[in-house]
């Protein structure tokens, strides 16, 4: 099988956003996608001019909050970022590699945008390493986060990766997952030509309960742009399908490449303990280990990940803010926030339930 690619970078993924109404002006992600052809690089960086903070998972709140103290506007401000996806890869996609120097020009561009559109700032969330070298500019600042990814560490299958852990964290996954045994619910993971449109649309309502349990929202995403990318891009789509006496009650979406598996959306008809855990960590792991793929980055936040054997990884974002003090301002926050980061990560590498060496 042929090498799959970061799946959310595909044109095929971002033009179902935008044509599904998901992201687009109206949901306030204006599309002013950045293009750089030189004769022998082709170089495509997504750019959105956006009129708020939702649906980026790199919060920025208190500094539009700041900005709004202080009589300046905040809004609108541009983002590279692939929308409502918090998942760290590339932010370029080319026909040949990219160098510092393409990258020197894309910055310089895109701040001729940012004067031409009045944007207070550009904002890069989630970009891999190699992408940090490449944007790697004093304009430019440094920001790290935290999440928990499940690492592959040569498992064969899931008993072999128990078999790393403590015996009491042991028990208590195989304990979680014996209860769903007992509540009589099968559960399946099905790639994405085998996923029934009957199965999508139960997936799609269980998305939108998920949303309106949590906050009154229908969610970011619409139904079109699901229908968009099981016709557009099955082969980089799993789904697993719990089923009790028969009856479909609740699904968990996937998409992956070649090294990763991306948790993205889960949902369920009622409350059934452990449910999330099984098909959200257990079965991607499953997955993942069955698919030879070396990481499951299981979405943002969620440090009850953590005794389930997800470690804390830490995530970027650069940011370059055009009001020359707020960048100084906000160049010291993100050190001392980048202490607390480090603080974090090192107290929650302690709750992992893996052996001691």
């Amino acid at each position: 099988m042929s090498a799959l690619p970061y799946p959310f970078l595909r044109e095929t993924f971002l033009k179902a956003l935008e044509e599904s109404g998901s992201a687009c002006s109206e949901s306030g992600w204006q599309p002013i996608h950045l293009t750089l052809d030189d004769g022998d690089t082709n170089c495509f960086m997504p750019l959105y001019l956006k009129d708020h903070s939702m649906g980026e998972y790199v919060f920025d709140h208190a500094w539009a909050n700041a900005y709004h103290q202080n009589g300046l506007e905040y809004y609108p401000k541009l983002v590279t970022a692939v929308p409502f996806t918090p998942s760290t890869g590339s932010r370029l996609r080319s026909n040949n590699p990219i160098s510092q120097q393409h990258c020197r020009q894309i910055i310089d561009e895109v701040i001729g945008i940012a004067e031409d559109t009045d944007a207070s700032s550009w904002h890069i969330l989630f970009p891999e390493d190699n992408d940090l070298k490449l944007f790697e500019d004093p304009r430019l600042l440094k920001r790290t986060g935290v999440q928990y990814h499940w690492l592959n560490k040569d498992y064969q299958c899931f008993d072999d990766y128990l078999g790393a852990m403590t015996s009491r964290k042991r028990k208590m996954i195989r304990k979680e997952r014996d209860e769903i045994l007992k509540q009589n619910i099968k559960v399946e993971v099905l790639l994405g030509a085998a996923i029934s449109a009957d199965i999508w649309a139960l997936f799609y309502q269980l998305y939108e309960r998920t949303y309106a349990k949590r906050n009154g929202t229908r969610g970011y995403l619409t139904q079109a742009f699901f229908e968009s990318i099981a016709i557009g891009m099955p082969e980089q789509i799993a789904m697993s399908v719990a089923t009790q006496n028969g009856k479909p009650i609740a699904c968990a979406l996937y998409l992956f490449d070649s090294d990763s598996l991306y948790g993205r959306y889960w949902g369920s008809l009622g409350e059934f303990p452990f449910l999330h855990f099984e098909l959200c960590y257990y079965r991607g792991i499953e997955f993942a280990i069955e698919m030879g793929l070396k990481r499951y980055d299981a979405g943002a936040q969620g440090e009850h990940k953590l005794v389930r054997g997800f470690e804390p990884i830490k995530t970027h974002s650069l940011h370059w803010i055009r009001h020359h003090e707020f960048q100084k301002a906000i160049a010291r926050f993100l050190i001392e926030e980048g202490v607390a980061i480090d603080a974090h990560i090192e107290q929650a590498s302690q709750m992992l339930p893996f052996k001691k060496a």
